[in-house]
């Protein structure tokens, strides 16, 4: 069996969660690689709605480990918190692990998040929870891991000498109170002794698992079009979201990953700010919207909605080296006559067949449609690819075709069961990863 990396290949919110947990059952790690709790993985299991944010989807099989890597952010509280409401669901969180290198959001963060934001002539849409200046202060080598929660006297030092300079921005910068050291650290020590138990050396554990053959999971956040380096620019999250953040936000090597699996939706959704050539602000665009309940798991707010575009979804095959996709919310298309596709964009009358980099030509692109018959028939029932409506296997393969990529997995219901697995991801030829050495005897 394959080590995947479940990827998003759309602007995020294309139902990771949900594949990730089907496929979960079988693996014996599950890793998160990139983002903090501004992601939001809704998944359903039995009549039980759970909303994960940070913790990988694996939680939900006994003896899955579930590692949130280096290339995490980590809100102590909001983990504690969400921790806190597994285990009242009678989960077990005893298979958790933290990765010491992952950095920590501090107070200050969630503070200057929001007053940037205001600040801003752009709104970006950012959630509010500190993502963004944590993956600052990473980059400007000012920040805190959680190895540094658990040692209080090496803590305390990094805090007076950072929040010396931050107290001045707040207070200058901002017009807004200054925190208290000692508040601050008495409050983050004992996050950090709550914390203790899960965190370890990941990029060892996962190196040790791979020795043993066990198979990994490798679970994105957001989407690649939200990616820092690749995405819309700058309306976009602040980590690496492509399937490449696996291998440097888990501490793992390029050997380490059999297969790609992207994840899109049969429509496109995007949330806060930024291009969006297929957006749809008319009715169909609030049908898509109420039928899909498309409002976010963290925030809550309404998700612009349009039709599937192929011309970014092409560009995230190619971005992340695709083996396989994965289409969710088939079932939301069921009730529509027509169902369009973008093809291509027209620019300034210039029609191009792939994506642009330049955020300004996007924001100008004015998606070209083919239109397709709907199948106005319930597939909620489908659990193979022949039970799909014809129409609505043409649709897949058209998506297959021209996205360059074919389908393995196809979702059509929220539930865990509601799912046609035409290939599975996790069959297929390994990689032959270098050999782990024994660690030499004292």
């Amino acid at each position: 069996m394959a080590n995947v990396v479940v990827v998003g290949a759309q602007w995020g919110d294309e139902g990771k969660g949900k594949i990730t947990d089907l496929l979960a059952e079988r693996a014996d790690v599950v890793v998160r690689y990139a983002g903090g709790n501004n992601a939001g993985h809704t998944v359903i299991v039995g009549d039980r709605l759970l909303k994960l944010h940070l913790v990988p989807s694996g939680i939900l099989y006994p003896g899955t480990l579930c590692v949130i890597g280096n290339g995490c952010v980590v809100d102590p509280p909001a983990l504690l918190q969400e921790l806190g409401d597994l285990a009242a669901q009678c989960l077990d969180t005893s298979g958790l692990r933290l990765s010491l290198l992952a950095h920590v959001i501090m107070p200050w963060h969630k503070i200057l998040d929001g007053a940037e934001e205001r600040r801003r002539a752009q709104k970006i849409g950012t959630t509010g929870k500190g993502i963004g200046p944590a993956y600052a202060d990473k980059v400007a080598r000012v920040g805190f891991r959680v190895m540094d929660l658990l040692h209080p006297t090496w803590f305390r030092g990094l805090l007076a000498e950072r929040l010396a300079l931050i107290n001045e921005v707040l207070a200058k910068v901002h017009d807004l109170p200054p925190l208290d050291p000692d508040e601050v650290a008495r409050e983050y020590l004992a996050y950090g002794e709550r914390l203790a138990p899960y965190a370890t050396d990941v990029t060892l554990l996962l190196h040790e698992v791979m020795a043993k053959d066990d198979v990994i999971l490798f679970e994105g956040a957001q989407g690649t079009l939200l990616d820092i380096d690749l995405g819309t620019y700058p309306f976009v999250t602040s980590s690496n979201a492509v399937a490449g953040g696996a291998c440097t936000g888990a501490g793992v090597g390029p050997t380490a990953i059999d297969r790609v699996l992207g994840i899109a939706k049969a429509y496109a959704t995007r949330v806060g700010g930024g291009p969006f050539p297929t957006e749809l602000t008319d009715a169909t665009g609030e049908k898509l919207r109420e039928i899909g309940q498309e409002y976010g798991t963290t925030t809550g707010r309404p998700r612009r909605c349009g039709w599937f575009d192929a011309v970014a979804a092409r560009f995230a095959a190619r971005v992340n080296g695709l083996d396989a996709l994965a289409i969710t919310k088939l079932d939301v298309l069921d009730q529509f006559a027509e169902i369009r596709v973008c093809t291509a964009y027209r620019v300034d009358g210039e029609v191009l067949a792939e994506y642009p980099l330049e955020g300004s030509v996007l924001a100008r692109a004015e998606a070209q449609y083919q239109t397709m018959p709907g199948w106005q028939a319930p597939t909620g029932d489908a659990r193979a690819w022949d039970e799909l409506p014809a129409a609505a296997r043409r649709y897949l393969d058209f998506l297959a075709d021209i996205v360059g990529v074919p389908i393995s997995i196809v979702s059509v219901g929220s539930r865990r069961d509601q799912t046609v697995v035409h290939e599975d991801p996790l069959e297929g030829p390994r990689r032959v990863a270098p050999a782990m050495r024994a660690a030499p005897r004292a």
